[in-house]
């Protein structure tokens, strides 16, 4: 039996896009589930909540408070593999940059990735997080089973099997349910996958969007607002070599999509008027291109420039009449914005709280650079995405309330119960929370 222990420290805390800042009472770093069960029981005893932290790559105050905050970096890496039925436990707190590195030493990997890779892997099944490809779920859709310490600091194990109500509730949870300790990866043998983008069109990306969507294992698109100007991005199996230029990598994800990038959105945000002239000008810089590699090198994009966004999933078959309005929308208003769109798919699963929870789905983010306007620009879409039947992404910005997501959710109250359960006390409540809870 561990000896319990209590190290509070304190600290400022920001997200990553700076748009979230407080100070916890207390900054915790458990590195063993036994800590992280005194914490909880501590807090109980002392009245205090507890809300837990990934990267904090949310864009939506999930992780504030004024309490206790407990972050998982500290408890990373494998806790088991298994190649023979392509399976995986995997400490909560792991890195997916992480995460990817070592199971591809085990010659195995993830299904499909979003395409950022800083979270923490509960961090980011939790909130919904997911990539793109109609053959494909949220990412939480690749867990076998979990572990977790309920309100009382009592610790249970879920599955499709064991507990599954429990299971398809504590997916994607955003900590209410209790501190997720481990989870168990459905995986496939280490595959290379190849990937494409091109410019295109949008007019024609629209017209043959189920072709694509059909014919590629991911498909997803950007466009530039004020133009006809996409970025498509293709990507399938292949047996071939990885191949690609490290050089040319460098130049294309770092120096332009980043560097120059950068510049031009620093410049947009002190000449908002030249904001729609810099999109078209992105729109008319996209190249095309190509590479081989291992997938979750593939999927993985470097974004260094900072942003807000707002991301919401709709049903699939929505998807072309929401976004001829959004491109109507932002024609009207003229609003200055250079970020582009971006659309991505998912299918349907039966999880409580997924965005995707009975539906297949497409996902539409907007995003706006850091410090530039963007509450008109945002609530003008969030109406259109409303109108549609849509959910917004947990981790992203959004103006819902309780009634907006009784509405969305046809489990909200099964989840509600369920999570009056585990967590009687309120102990991972924080404010956000307590005003779509109550």
């Amino acid at each position: 039996m561990r000896k319990e222990k209590i190290q509070y420290m304190t600290r400022t805390i920001q997200n990553w896009a700076g748009n979230v800042q407080f100070k916890p009472e207390n900054y915790l770093l458990p590195e063993h589930p036994d800590e992280i069960a005194t914490y909880i029981r501590r807090a109980a005893q002392e009245g205090k909540k507890i809300r837990t932290v990934g990267s904090a790559h949310s864009f939506s105050p999930l992780i504030e408070t004024s309490d206790w905050l407990l972050s998982l970096d500290h408890y990373q890496g494998l806790t088991s593999v298994s190649p023979e039925s392509r399976t995986a436990t995997a400490k909560a707190g792991t890195k997916l940059y992480t995460l990817g590195e070592l199971l591809f030493q085990k010659g195995l990997a993830m299904e499909n990735l979003g395409d950022i890779d800083r979270q923490s892997l509960a961090g980011a099944l939790t909130t919904g997080t997911h990539g793109s490809g109609t053959g494909f779920g949220i990412l939480a859709t690749q867990v076998e089973a979990l572990s977790l310490l309920d309100g009382h600091g009592n610790l249970h194990s879920c599955s499709r099997t064991q507990a599954p109500e429990l299971f398809r509730a504590a997916l994607v949870s955003m900590g209410l349910l209790g501190v997720i300790t481990e989870l168990k990866l459905r995986l496939e043998p280490a595959y290379r996958l190849h990937y494409t983008h091109l410019k295109g069109d949008l007019d024609e990306t629209l017209e043959n969007l189920e072709d694509y969507k059909r014919n590629n294992r991911n498909f997803e698109f950007y466009w530039f607002p004020h133009t006809k100007s996409v970025q498509q991005k293709l990507v399938n199996r292949t047996d071939d070599s990885p191949r690609h230029n490290g050089a040319m990598r460098w130049v294309n994800d770092v120096l332009i999509e980043n560097a120059a990038f950068g510049a031009l959105s620093r410049y947009a945000r002190r000449f908002p008027g030249q904001a729609m002239r810099i999109s078209r000008l992105c729109g008319k810089l996209i190249s095309d291109g190509e590479r081989v590699d291992w997938s979750h090198r593939v999927f993985a994009t470097t974004r260094l420039v900072p942003f807000v966004e707002m991301e919401y999933n709709i049903p699939a078959e929505n998807f072309v009449g929401a976004f001829r309005e959004i491109e109507t929308a932002i024609n009207k208003h003229r609003f200055a914005v250079h970020f582009p769109v971006e659309c991505r798919w998912a299918k349907a699963d039966d999880l409580l709280l997924s965005p995707a929870n009975g539906r297949e789905s497409a996902y539409i983010a907007v995003h706006m650079y850091k410090g530039m306007p963007y509450k008109a620009y945002f609530e003008t879409l969030e109406a259109i995405f409303k109108a549609h039947g849509g959910r917004p992404h947990w981790g992203k910005m959004n103006t819902c309330t309780a009634k907006d997501f009784q509405k969305m959710y046809p489990d909200w109250h099964q989840f509600l119960a369920i999570r009056e359960k585990m967590d009687s006390n309120g102990i991972f409540m924080n404010a956000y929370f307590g005003q779509l809870i109550g």
